[in-house]
């Protein structure tokens, strides 16, 4: 009998690594899948694609299944996230004129202090900061509203939003159209690299287990395929936690890079999965760990509160109900799908399905489907909290 086909639509990210790894290295043959790659230009044609039916799964930000699901953007459909792909992964930079300015005012760059580093941000001039991130429905946006609005110096009208898919984010700094980005790897280190930016903070110093990427599809076609889905799950979770052992780093790296998938050199992709992250030309490389997780302490888990948080800051943005908003987006974050999809295998699941979102300073003991299991800190940087079974978004 001949592997099932799947199509799974994917932008050339190191967070895509997952989906690659599972083609190439056999963990979807194995499962009787044959995974198609289809690499797409932008999110915008990835979300059109997957809405019309052209592709069957698909490596999404986060926030685009919520969004789709609540008749947001450009093409509305209803979506489940079948799990998270990654956690962090992403870097803010800023253009080499405005760091040197905030180098001039002080600033020291440790690469981990948000709230010293949005001052010396907002100092650096007096002018609109231009933004860019890759998408409005993104984890890289929310995080970067998130972080800002917590600055004293902030106002609506300081900061400017422009969307720059992830490619093109390096030419976007060159040509000085952009003075910060948000940016998943390895397109950061490429600016650095390209574009002489600085690179001035992870992702991961905002929310600490920030859901990057998920993998999504449709509701009807997840109605319709209820085994090819869940053995999609299973193929793409055994890849993440391949990815995850540091003892395959240097193959997952040559991997990547000789495969057709992203077209790049092993300098722009070590970095990410070896978290030795340069923030500026001329400087040595700077331990970061981990820049990104793929599977350990269930980085994997859909969490319906994860879902729950990212729909209050829609909301927000666009007038929706925030009760409706919340209920809409946890149903689409599928953790009922994936325990049964990964149950077949022992794997230990979490409980619950949904957690106090910022209430984990330390890695914490919490009951699972084996007995116990560990959860790794998801503290955000402000200290807040949010508990969906109240309803109350204590983080915004």
């Amino acid at each position: 009998m001949s592997n099932v086909l799947v199509q799974c639509g994917y932008l050339p990210l190191v967070d895509s690594a997952p989906l690659i790894i599972a083609h190439e290295l056999g963990f979807a043959n194995d499962e009787g899948l044959n995974l198609s790659l289809v690499r797409q230009p932008s999110w915008s044609a990835l979300r059109d694609m997957l809405a019309l039916g052209h592709l069957d799964v698909a490596h999404m930000l986060s926030p685009m299944p919520v969004a789709m699901s609540l008749g947001l953007g450009g093409m509305p459909a209803k979506v489940d996230a079948l799990m998270v792909m990654s956690l962090n992964g992403s870097v803010i930079g800023v253009s080499r004129e405005i760091g040197a300015a905030m180098t001039t005012g002080g600033w020291v760059n440790t690469f981990g202090d948000p709230r010293g580093t949005a001052a010396a941000l907002f100092a650096a001039t007096d002018q609109r900061l231009r933004i860019g991130v890759p998408f409005p429905f993104s984890m890289h946006r929310i995080l970067l509203e998130y972080w800002l609005m917590r600055d004293p110096m902030f106002r609506a009208d300081r900061i400017e939003i422009i969307t720059v898919p992830p490619p093109r984010m390096a030419d976007a700094v060159a040509d000085g159209a952009l003075d910060v980005f948000c940016v998943g790897e390895p397109w950061g280190s490429v600016a650095v690299q390209n574009s002489r930016a600085e690179l001035v903070l992870p992702s991961r110093s905002i929310w600490q287990a920030a859901p990057e990427k998920v993998l999504g599809a449709r509701h009807s076609w997840v109605q319709d395929n209820h085994n090819t889905s869940a053995k999609v799950v299973r193929a793409v979770y055994k890849a993440a936690k391949w990815l995850d052992q540091p003892a395959n780093t240097p193959l997952a790296t040559e991997i990547l890079t000789r495969s057709q998938h992203l077209d790049l050199p092993d300098h722009a992709i070590d970095p990410a999965l070896s978290g030795h992250i340069t923030l500026r030309q001329g400087d040595g490389p700077k331990r970061v760990e981990p820049l990104v997780t793929f599977n350990t302490k269930s980085a994997n888990f859909p969490w319906r509160s994860q879902a729950a948080w990212i729909a209050t800051r829609l909301a927000q943005w666009h007038e929706l109900d925030l009760d409706a908003a919340c209920e809409a987006a946890a149903a689409c974050f599928r953790s009922d799908l994936y325990r049964a999809a990964l149950s077949p295998l022992g794997v230990d699941l979490p409980g619950a399905s949904e957690k106090i979102e910022g209430a984990l300073e330390h890695e914490t003991l919490v009951a699972s489907s084996r007995g116990q299991m560990i959860l790794g800190p998801d503290q955000f940087f402000d200290g807040a909290k949010f508990d969906i079974s109240t309803g109350v978004p204590r983080s915004f």
